[in-house]
Parts: structure tokens; sequence; C-alpha cells
């Protein structure tokens, strides 16, 4: 497996916070990697960072061997990485077909094997094709903004927080469709509060604590440490 993405020594300043402290850490081509870790712990920043929506203090991004720090988020979509960003953000007042049309604005070729992809995975979404985002549930607008996010193409999507506020089998449909994406061919970095699950789908996972990677692992063996365990497993999560 080769490596497609890098990060080296990542620092991220929010106003005259340290938000990202040094980071390394990095992501073969066709893994999961999932990063868990409490509010504030610096995740989201991370992808943030990736995407181009945040400059980094100091340190190095590399993609696809590439080196893309700071470079600005359309570029960033350009190289092939996508984000299912926290809160879904979707277009309320656009139908399920129009949003999915924005996540491949980029693309000049025809998308119409990209739709019957994207509908495969969500039937729900096709049922509602012509609904405006904003009437679809929670979960449904869930699976549109990682559908939106596939419609770019990308060799890396990248997800911040997909089970938040979601039902518990609502959430078991997201990871499962996780899978299937990656199965596929697209590699995955998961950013999710849920650490169960995401280390349950994880090839690798790190655990950020206020800005600082303080463990790494495979997902089994996070999933199986007393650590883990008492920190984030303990109690079962509502959300």
């Amino acid at each position: 497996m080769s490596e497609l993405l890098r990060i080296e020594d990542l620092k991220v300043n929010y106003g005259g916070i340290e938000a990202v402290k040094g980071i390394s850490f990095s992501v073969e081509e066709g893994q999961i990697v999932t990063l868990i870790g409490s509010n504030g712990a610096g995740k989201s920043t991370t992808l943030r960072t990736i995407s181009g929506l945040v400059k980094p203090k100091s340190g190095k991004i590399t993609f696809a061997g590439e080196d893309i720090t700071g470079m600005d988020p359309t570029n960033v979509v350009h190289h092939g990485i996508t984000m299912s960003p926290e809160g879904r953000r979707i277009f309320p007042d656009m139908t399920v077909k129009e949003n999915l049309i924005m996540g491949a604005y980029l693309r000049k070729d025809d998308l119409s094997d990209d739709f019957e992809y994207v509908y495969s995975l969500f039937p729900r979404l096709k049922e509602r094709e012509w609904q405006a985002g904003g009437t679809l549930s929670g979960g449904e607008q869930q699976m549109l903004a990682v559908a939106r996010a596939l419609m770019a193409k990308p060799k890396l999507m990248m997800m911040d927080e997909p089970s938040l506020g979601l039902a518990p089998l609502v959430v078991k449909g997201i990871f499962d469709i996780i899978r299937q994406i990656n199965a596929q061919g697209v590699t995955i970095l998961l950013v999710e509060q849920n650490a169960n699950m995401a280390l349950q789908v994880a090839h690798s996972a790190y655990v950020l604590e206020t800005g600082s990677i303080t463990m790494t692992g495979t997902g089994a063996e996070l999933l199986a440490d007393e650590r883990i365990k008492e920190a984030y497993l303990g109690k079962h999560h509502s959300d």
C-alpha cells in the first residue's frame, strides 16, 4: 500500500490558541483512518486545514506526493480531496439532485453514472430526488452530505462527525455505507465522536487530546485498550 496523505508537524492557531500542536500522521491508500478524541481536541481543525479552509501556522501536508500545504479549497478538491462537513451543510432550498450537482461543480464530464452510483448507495435519496434538501430528515441530510462529497470522485474523502445527532439505527446505516464506499476504493479520513463505531470500521486510528496525538494503533487495538475504554467507550452516548 502506498501513502496517500502525510501530515508532518502540523501546527494550527485559532486566534491566540494553539488548536493543533505539531501533529504528524499518515493515511495509506485504500484505508479508513479515524481521529477520535473529545470535543475541542483539534480533530475538525485538522480536517479543515487539510481541506484548505484554515491556513496552518507551520508544518506540511503532502497528498499523493504533492505538497498541498495552504492550498485554496477549490484546488484541494481538484486534487481529489472532498469533505462531508460537520453539521451536514447541505443547501436547504435546493433539491436533492441540485445538491448532488453542486458536489460535482469542478467536473466537466457526464454525471449520469455517478447519480446511479450514489442512488444505489442511498435509495432514499433517489426517492426524494426532487425534494428540497431542507425537508429531509437528519439521517437523510447526512446521506446527502456524503453523496454530495462522492460526486467529485474523490481519492480521499474526509468525514466530520457523520453520526452527530442521529438515532442509533441511522448511525449503523451510515457506518455500513462508509464501509461500502471504502470497499469501492475511496480512502477515508474520519473524525467521529462515536469512538466505538469509528474504531470498528477503522484500519488505523489516532487519539487526539488538546491538539496532540496521544495514542495510535489499529482500530481493533484501540478498541481493546483499557485507557480507550475508560475515556471514550465507558458511557454509551445516545447520539
